[in-house]
């Protein structure tokens, strides 16, 4: 999905796309990004609340099933992500996004302390955070702003990297595991392959394999999500070096594996399969006569992203027999995967702005989720940011009160945390 400041997200003829139709385009990143970066507090975004309720607590951790595993490295076995002792690990879990917009630095820190952040995703139940970047953030010249420094005192002088370093300890050190995001390029918007003008094969390979030493020490930061949403020129399993993304995930993973071994591999979808369209990184169907195979052949774990009328309104949306004609589209473009015991599967992004209701957003979401708790699908949900265009957040737009409509739902089907570590 992008994010703000994005402007590579409106739809295509020539795609029908699918994704993000709205989502994030609103103009007023800017001005929030200017506003937090001299100590200001902006909470007002283009986003509608969908209801007045209180800031109370619903959670999850622990209550709603088994999954949480053990600490150690995580490999699959089947369609199954398991512990080091072979335990089953289902991931619930919700993205969390800024490392790649031109803030450098997760979104919200202009109002809140980044402590509390996680504190709240915690105590939601959230037992992985997805993390996106874009590469530009690694460079000596991306500074880090959209922060209020009274608030978040002992960020002031990090690098944008140092920040992440403080981000994923401090989620890792309250039971959340993490997966880092190769979301962007750089932070002007998405590319639709793995690379792009700003950025080299080369480049892409390398900071993958710098992160993945960084982060070898800690085993709750469990793996790669290698590119976000390959599209458009993207192929898969053709051949060619240039466009065929089974290929390049696989370099990709056996780079990462010659440093760390332990990390799981997340393999997004394409937007197609031969002439068929389907969503941004949502087209699984390759896999079936070309899967990704790691030199590490108990590390890869599919992801795709599905979103619902509110985001693009798909004509399944718009069917006799909505929600019930859903999992037959869901089973033919990512949950055969799964369900067929090929590999693991992450839905690595979903989501909207109505969960209560008759809408068919609302329908839609709930018919996701139950179908994910069905089969114990893996997911992280699009998203803990409120200034997401098109979804809106698990928190509302003054980035602290819970949308209670929304944990209602996650709520139905998430496992717990690992144990906190010492003063968490």
């Amino acid at each position: 999905m992008n994010s703000p400041m994005d402007q590579n997200n409106a739809p295509t003829t020539e795609t029908k796309r699918t994704p993000r139709s709205q989502r994030l385009r609103f103009g007023i990143a800017a001005a929030v990004v200017a506003a937090a970066a001299v100590g200001g507090t902006v909470t007002a975004f283009a986003v509608n609340n969908s209801d007045g309720q209180s800031a109370t607590t619903t959670s999850a951790a622990g209550a709603k099933a088994t999954g949480a595993g053990a600490d150690g490295p995580l490999s699959t076995k089947k369609s199954e992500i398991v512990d080091a002792n072979g335990k089953k690990v289902v991931l619930t879990g919700v993205n969390w996004f800024g490392f790649e917009t031109g803030t450098y630095a997760p979104h919200g820190l202009w109002t809140r302390n980044w402590e509390s952040m996680l504190d709240q995703m915690a105590k939601q139940g959230f037992n992985t955070m997805r993390l996106p970047y874009a590469n530009d953030m690694f460079k000596s010249s991306a500074k880090p702003n959209g922060i209020d420094w009274h608030k978040n005192p002992d960020l002031k002088g990090l690098t944008p990297q140092q920040i992440m370093d403080k981000i994923v300890k401090g989620a890792t050190d309250r039971g959340i595991r993490v997966i880092l995001d190769q979301h962007r390029p750089d932070q002007y918007g998405q590319s639709e392959l793995w690379y792009s003008q700003s950025l080299t094969e080369k480049q892409w390979l390398d900071d993958w394999v710098k992160l993945a030493k960084r982060y070898k020490n800690n085993d709750r930061v469990i793996g790669a999500d290698l590119h976000n949403e390959p599209r458009g020129q993207a192929t898969w399993g053709d051949g060619n070096p240039k466009t065929d993304w089974q290929l390049a995930a696989t370099k990709a993973g056996n780079a990462i594996h010659k440093v760390n071994k332990d990390w799981l591999i997340f393999v997004e979808g394409t937007d197609r399969h031969k002439n068929e369209q389907f969503w941004w990184g949502g087209d699984l169907q390759g896999v079936k006569k070309h899967p990704v195979k790691l030199k590490e052949s108990n590390k890869v774990v599919y992801s795709a992203h599905d979103y619902g009328p509110g985001v693009y309104n798909q004509n399944w949306f718009m069917a006799k027999d909505f929600p019930k004609n859903m999992p037959a589209i869901w089973d033919k473009h990512w949950a055969y995967i799964k369900k067929q015991n090929i590999a693991p599967l992450l839905m690595g992004e979903f989501g909207g702005k109505k969960t209560a209701g008759k809408s068919s957003e609302a329908v839609w979401q709930n018919a996701l989720m139950d179908y994910l708790k069905k089969h114990q699908i893996s997911y992280t949900y699009w998203t803990w940011n409120p200034d997401s265009g098109d979804t809106g957040g698990v928190l509302k737009n003054d980035w602290k009160t819970i949308d209670q409509n929304k944990m209602k739902m996650l709520a139905k089907y998430q496992t717990p945390l690992l144990e906190a570590k010492k003063g968490k």
